[in-house]
């Protein structure tokens, strides 16, 4: 920074203003700044930014335009189709004035677009014979972004995930002023001990951060501990971290709901459970999909027949139970099971008929994402694909009472 800081036309100030908002991103500050040069001075035609999601890439360009007082805006893609149209209504706007940078976000999107196109915006500085930058920004790499045909090198920039003492370091800036900074960073370590494992996505755990905090100030609050007591604040914000990231970091609930949700469990011992209230977000067939799944993991295939056939007479369990069968399959945990099972059972659940669109299979792959699916089969094995339920049991009784579907008596476990 201090190479940077003898740059005519940069003042000390705006520098060290810049840095102070950019914790732990001064590199790539620096590195923007030094490519960026003065209005009378051509900037490189393209930078390509990448980095996982919430990586402070569009954080970072937000800064810098405004603190340095750079002409520039930061655009989200428009449809594909009309792509073309909306980059030639940016250039008619923006390009009356002297130095411009134009940020594109979610740019992967453009490997879909014309073959041309990317090319094409690479190098629009030449193009257009005008001092204009294209910045790229994506959460892939390069080498895969970069298309077949060959195109013109842009500089490459990596935003690195956060570390765990950097994380630290950024939430820490958000403490109340009602509270000390040494109370609040503590906070933030009990927090990451729980969330880093899982979690290193900056906008979640500042989510997080700002759900739980009331949460682990109660016991201080009501005289019961003091500001140092860590291991008595630990104990009791654990079980509620612990719902949280079956719940909150899912965001199957926004903000709100999950502040009624802990309403609600105060003035209601029936409400208790966070399982009862997590499929507010779930769309209606993803519900059967998910209790098709739950059943598939933990009913033995040959059952399949006599719960889902019609006609199939009265099951006893007696008449399926194996010498080697004697323990509960909800004590052994959810088995592997393939996809056309899993469609099987939900087209004999579901209340209505339904076709087997391309949508069922996308929200199959979101209850993937979501993690309430496990895909326990490799990526490229697409022909047979397996999964396994990551539900517990009142989770999914919760799911199948808002589809009014009685999931106990499709369990082979409570058979009588």
């Amino acid at each position: 920074m201090a190479a940077l800081s003898q740059q005519p036309g940069y003042e000390e100030e705006k520098l060290r203003k810049v840095t102070e908002l950019l914790p732990c991103r001064e590199l790539q500050a620096g590195f923007l700044l030094s490519v960026m040069g003065q209005p009378q001075q051509y900037s490189y035609p393209s930078i390509f930014i990448y980095g996982h999601r919430a990586s402070g890439k569009s954080h970072v360009m937000q800064v810098l335009f405004k603190e340095l007082e750079v002409r520039g805006g930061i655009y989200c893609p428009a449809p594909i189709d009309n792509f073309c149209f909306y980059w030639l209504w940016i250039l008619q706007n923006e390009l009356r004035y002297a130095f411009i940078f134009q940020v594109m976000e979610k740019s992967e999107l453009l490997r879909d677009a014309d073959a041309n196109l990317l090319p094409a915006l690479l190098r629009l500085q030449e193009l257009v014979e005008d001092n204009i930058t294209v910045i790229l920004l994506s959460e892939i790499s390069w080498d895969k972004f970069r298309p077949n045909t060959g195109c013109f090198e842009p500089l490459l920039l990596h935003f690195p995930d956060y570390s765990k003492v950097e994380l630290q370091q950024i939430l820490s800036l958000d403490r109340n002023p009602s509270y000390s900074a040494e109370f609040y960073s503590s906070y933030i370590n009990i927090l990451l001990g729980v969330f880093y494992s899982v979690c290193r996505d900056l906008r979640e755990l500042r989510h997080l951060a700002a759900l739980n905090f009331s949460k682990f100030c109660e016991p201080l609050a009501e005289g019961k501990v003091k500001e140092t007591d860590t291991h008595k604040l630990w104990r009791n914000i654990e079980p509620h971290l612990k719902k949280a990231m079956q719940t909150v970091y899912l965001r199957e609930v926004s903000s709100h709901q999950w502040e009624q949700m802990q309403q609600m469990e105060k003035e209601a011992e029936p409400l208790r459970g966070l399982s009862a209230h997590t499929h507010v977000e779930l769309p209606y067939y993803s519900k059967f999909l998910l209790i098709a799944a739950y059943l598939a993991s933990y009913n033995p295939a040959r059952t399949d027949k006599r719960f889902f056939l019609k006609h199939h007479g009265k099951i006893r369990k007696t008449h399926f139970q194996k010498k080697n069968e004697k323990a509960s399959n909800h004590l052994l945990g959810p088995k592997p099971f393939p996809l056309d099972r899993l469609l099987a059972i939900f087209y004999s659940v579901v209340d209505s008929r339904v076709a087997p669109t391309a949508s069922i299979f996308s929200q199959i792959s979101s209850l993937v994402t979501l993690q309430l699916l496990t895909q326990v089969s490799h990526d490229d094995q697409l022909d047979a694909p397996k999964y396994k339920c990551a539900v517990p049991l009142d989770f999914i009784c919760a799911i199948s009472r808002t589809v009014n579907f009685d999931i106990v008596k499709y369990l082979y476990d409570f058979l009588q």
